[in-house]
Parts: structure tokens; sequence; C-alpha cells
């Protein structure tokens, strides 16, 4: 059964464990605990699914999107490596290995990309290790919290390759020095939560899962409680803005406005904080 656009309605993934702890609030749980939430073929699959399932799902207005057991991830599963390698040498002419390997790249960043691409925020609450694809994965979020297990690597250069997915594009614009990207990327160290917090990459550490869940679900929560045409705009804003210039990013809000502040949203939003009257409750978008 697939998500439905105006249904709290949740896919039977093979990889993800998807629920709906709160109003218009949808927890993503990646779900191979058995082999550290490691990124397969299925894995890829199935977060492009759902992300591009919840982008146009009305009853969802906030994504918490978290790792079950021990790890958040342990990165890339080897033995789907191994299985590639397999592949590769089933052609002996390199432009067919080249386009099975484009193939499988592209639909790895197309994973990934799915969640900066879904319009309703997305909320990462990172426990222990958070490896290689991890690190795509994460950056590719709105906000990012961590208990204070958590430890990061950008693995890629240790097993000989460059990171491919979006760390090399989204982790500069979030850490914002270009000497510690480089460090991290190139010597492929390990670093803390502290760490993390202090340079971006997370805003915020908790004392444990239990905890980094319940902060998360509750800033879920607040987030859910406000006008979806206002945060979905301010999101695609954002994103849009990262990669224009400032005049640019002014001209997109002022042609996006120009339409939403005549929205039913921003009249009730406006009418409760001058009356201070209850909080005004936004119909589904």
């Amino acid at each position: 059964m697939a998500l439905r656009s105006n249904s709290t309605a949740v896919n039977n993934f093979e990889t993800l464990a998807v629920s709906v702890p709160k109003p218009f609030v949808y927890h993503v749980e990646i779900n191979r605990p058995n082999q550290f939430n490691t990124f397969n073929n299925a894995l890829w699959k199935d977060l492009k699914q759902c992300f591009t399932e919840l982008n146009t799902n009305s009853d969802c207005r906030v994504i918490v999107l978290s790792g079950s057991g021990k790890h958040f991830t342990a990165g890339i599963d080897l033995q789907d490596m191994l299985m590639l390698g397999q592949d590769l040498a089933e052609h002996d002419d390199v432009a067919r290995k080249v386009r099975l390997l484009n193939r499988v790249i592209k639909n790895a960043q197309d994973s990934i990309t799915s969640i900066e691409a879904c319009v309703k925020p997305v909320i990462c609450a990172i426990q222990n290790a958070c490896i290689g694809a991890g690190i795509d994965l994460i950056t590719a979020t709105d906000i990012r919290y961590c208990s204070k297990d958590a430890w990061f690597q950008v693995k890629e250069v240790h097993i000989g390759m460059a990171a491919d997915v979006g760390t090399l594009q989204r982790l500069p614009k979030i850490i914002g020095s270009m000497s510690l990207v480089r460090e991290l990327c190139y010597s492929t160290r390990k670093f803390k939560s502290d760490e993390a917090l202090s340079c971006g990459l997370v805003s915020k550490v908790f004392d444990d899962k239990d905890s980094l869940m319940k902060g998360s679900i509750e800033l879920a929560e607040e987030i859910a409680q406000k006008s979806p045409v206002a945060v979905q705009t301010t999101k695609e804003t954002i994103i849009y803005s990262m990669d224009h210039t400032n005049q640019e990013g002014l001209d997109y809000i002022r042609l996006q406005n120009q339409v939403l502040l005549q929205s039913e949203d921003f009249i009730n939003a406006c009418m409760a904080q001058a009356t201070k009257g209850e909080k005004p409750v936004f119909a589904k978008l």
C-alpha cells in the first residue's frame, strides 16, 4: 500500500519503518539494525520513494528521520559494493562499465536529493555512528540533532573513492570552514558530537537517544502547528537562495509572496496575533 496524498497511510517499506507519532508529524526510521543501517540497493530505493511520496502527502508537514538500533548508519553496505564489482566484471567494454556505474551513482544521488527536494522540513536525529553515506544523508536534511555518543566520519577516501552522493557539495555550505571540510574529507578522521556542534553540523546535542528522539519529535510537533504554506515556502526559498545571488533570492521570494500573502493562512495567523486569541488551526495543504 503506497502513501496517499490525502491519508495518514504508510507504506510497508523493506528498509524503512514509517509512523505518525503526532498529528502531521511523520517518523521515518532506517530499519536495518542488524546491519547497522548500512545502505544497500533497497535502502537507496526506499528513501527516494518514501520522501517523494511524503512530499505530496497533505497529512505530512514535518518529518523526523532516525536510525533504529545501536547506530544511525555505518555507511555503505560493502556486500552491495562487492556485488557491483561482480556486475562490472561481466562487461569487458569500458563504455558499458561506465554506463553501469553512471546509473548506480545517479540513483544514489537522486535518493539523497529527494530529501532536500521534499518541501516538508526534515529533522535528523543521529545516535552513535554516522559514517560515509550517512554524512551524505544528514547534509540533505534541514535540522540535525544528535546524542552525546554520536560520532561522524567522511570515510570514502579510506576505501579508495571520492564521496559522490552529496557530502562534497553540501558539507562545505553547512560547516563554512573549507579548511575543516578538506581536513575531514582528506584524512577521514572521526569527529565527535562536541566538534559537530561547534562547527555547525548539528545544532543541538542530547544526553542519550531517548532524549534525542523526544526533543526531535517535540520540535517537529511545534513546526507542524505553523502554517504549512509559510513553512514549505521558507524551505524552498532557503534552498533556492543557497545556489543563487542575494538578489535572485529576493526576486524569488517576492514572486512567491505576491501570491502566498493572499492565503488564508496569513490572514488567520495575523488575526490571531493581533487579537491574542487562540492559536490558529491551519488547513491541509
